[in-house]
C-alpha cells in the first residue's frame, strides 16, 4: 500500500536539529567512569556521543512534496520518494529514540537527531496514512 497524503505543491520543510540524543550519550559516558577498565568505556561511548553531536548539526532532513531528502551541508546524500514508502514509526521519541521507515526494497532505522515534534508533524502531513500503529 503506497497511499500518501502529501501534495506535490507543498513547500519544502527542513526539520530543526535536536542534540538531545548526543548529549544523553555523552552524559551516559560520564556515568561509566566508575567502571573497571576506566577510562576506555567512557572514551568509546563519549566519542560516539561526540560523533552524533557533529551529525546532528551537519545532517538535515528536508520534506518536499513527494520526497524525503537527506542533506549534509549543501550536498544531497539521498532521496526517499514517499511513493515507495510502506510504513513508518517513531520509537520512543521522548527519550530520544529511533525513526523507522520501510520502503518497498529496504528498511531504515535512524536515530532521532532532529526535533521529534516537527518530525512527527511532517510525517503525519506527508505520509500519515502509513504510520504503523503502536502495540
Amino acid at each position: 500500500m503506497t497511499t500518501t497524503t502529501s501534495s506535490p505543491n507543498q513547500d519544502p520543510v527542513s526539520i530543526s536539529p535536536s542534540p538531545r540524543l548526543a548529549l544523553l550519550i555523552i552524559l551516559l559516558s560520564l556515568c561509566l567512569l566508575p567502571l573497571p577498565l576506566t577510562p576506555w568505556p567512557t572514551v568509546v561511548v563519549g566519542l560516539f556521543g561526540i560523533f552524533l553531536f557533529v551529525q546532528t548539526y551537519s545532517l538535515r532532513l528536508e520534506f518536499t512534496g513527494d520526497t524525503l531528502v537527506v542533506w549534509r551541508g549543501q550536498q544531497e546524500l539521498r532521496r526517499f520518494p514517499y511513493a515507495e514508502w510502506q510504513s513508518w514509526r517513531l520509537f520512543a521519541p521522548w527519550l530520544p529514540g529511533l525513526f523507522y521507515f520501510r520502503e518497498i526494497k529496504s528498511i531504515h532505522f535512524l536515530p532521532i537527531l532532529f526535533n521529534p515534534a516537527e518530525l512527527r508533524q511532517q510525517l503525519e502531513e506527508r505520509v500519515g496514512s502509513l504510520e504503523t500503529p503502536q502495540p
